[in-house]
């Protein structure tokens, strides 16, 4: 990406009066280098356009520049930018010389763009002639809010990244989970006011990496102190997980097993105050990967789950979505079509099915 300008578009959960943002250069091989960024807010949806009064010069320890080593990550300084709630965020890098491998998320289902020279200040959005369907660079955006008391932390995996959503909707289900909570607190229920960040990476199980060093899909087990711990006042932990490791298993995976990994995730929550709540997991009848076996290990691992060994709250996922008549398969107007991920309406009845309740209290009292 040398000599190109990188305008990532993203949307907000709560709003807040300043913001600051988490750049990666995780998997890159050599410095990245950063010589302008900026924060502002989208004239619209669909458009690399901002609102010209808006527009934020992002600094580093007070420069504008910074240089990421390998392997690590940088947050910016808080600039003051009033950032609505449920609104579209243009976060613009510069890079000037060729920085090798990009850290990037690439089931964004959301169209960026990108422009030739730096074009990090422009408010017209007229440069910005390259579309692209990844997030480059940017792991988080942060916004100091009087609205929300905390953060609530999705860990899943492509049923939480929302692979098969509209491109440009937010109509993943943590996006329709944010909505509803934010309604329900404006209509005066006693709910609390929190922000939902999605860490959903396509592909991801409990147990198993996926390859390179670092892995381009660290397990849950290995990501969870990065992706959920380290998280801006994260109070609650929702965790989506353990499908792809009965899929991705060539052999017969073992339930007791991924139970056991997501046991291990709990009480690394409650070590930190997290409360934890966890999903059954959905079925998979129809799609290439089943078989009669692995439907067994889905059914061992959901009793674990329902029988309240694992978690301290619950979402069925599997109850909400499945077919009355064949419970081994999704309802066909909540299936994508590949009979694994789910359509829209399915995304968002799993936000419908989400009991906002359970993100009351705290995590359970160690004795």
């Amino acid at each position: 990406m040398a000599d190109r300008s990188v305008r990532n578009v993203v949307h907000t959960s709560v709003g807040g009066t300043s913001a600051r943002v988490t750049l990666s250069n995780l998997y890159g091989q050599s410095p990245l280098s950063i010589t302008q960024a900026s924060i502002a807010v989208a004239a619209g949806s669909g458009t690399p356009a901002a609102l010209s009064d808006t527009m934020r010069q992002l600094t580093f320890n007070g420069g504008p520049t910074v240089v990421i080593p390998p392997g690590r990550q940088v947050m910016s300084d808080a600039v003051r930018i009033v950032v609505p709630p449920d609104a579209d965020v243009l976060i613009t890098t510069y890079t000037p010389t060729s920085s090798g491998p990009v850290t990037y998320h690439p089931r964004a289902r959301q169209i960026s763009y990108v422009a030739q020279g730096d074009h990090t200040a422009d408010a017209t959005g007229a440069p910005y002639t390259e579309q692209s369907l990844y997030w480059r660079y940017l792991t988080a955006l942060d916004v100091l809010s009087n609205e929300a008391d905390g953060t609530v932390v999705v860990l899943g995996d492509s049923l939480t990244d929302g692979i098969t959503s509209t491109v440009g909707a937010n109509n993943r289900w943590t996006d329709v989970l944010s909505d509803r909570l934010r309604a329900e607190i404006a209509a005066g229920r006693d709910l609390p006011r929190y922000s939902v960040v999605n860490q959903g990476i396509s592909g991801n199980r409990v147990l198993t990496d996926g390859l390179g060093r670092p892995a381009d899909n660290p397990s849950g087990l290995n990501r969870f102190a990065r992706d959920v711990l380290e998280r801006t006042n994260a109070k609650v932990v929702v965790i989506d997980l353990g499908v792809n490791d009965i899929l991705r298993n060539p052999r017969l995976a073992d339930p007791n097993a991924i139970v056991g990994g997501l046991r291990t995730m709990v009480g690394q929550a409650h070590a930190r105050g997290l409360k934890v709540v966890g999903a059954t997991l959905m079925p998979f009848g129809g799609h290439r990967g089943y078989s009669d076996a692995r439907e067994s290990v889905r059914q061992q691992i959901n009793a674990e789950i329902r029988a309240g060994r694992v978690f301290d709250a619950v979402v069925d996922f599997d109850k909400a979505l499945r077919d009355p008549y064949d419970p081994r398969r999704l309802r066909a107007d909540y299936d994508s079509g590949d009979h694994l991920h789910p359509s829209d309406k399915g995304y968002a009845r799993m936000a419908e099915a989400f009991d906002l309740e359970s993100l009351k209290g705290s995590a359970p009292a160690e004795l």
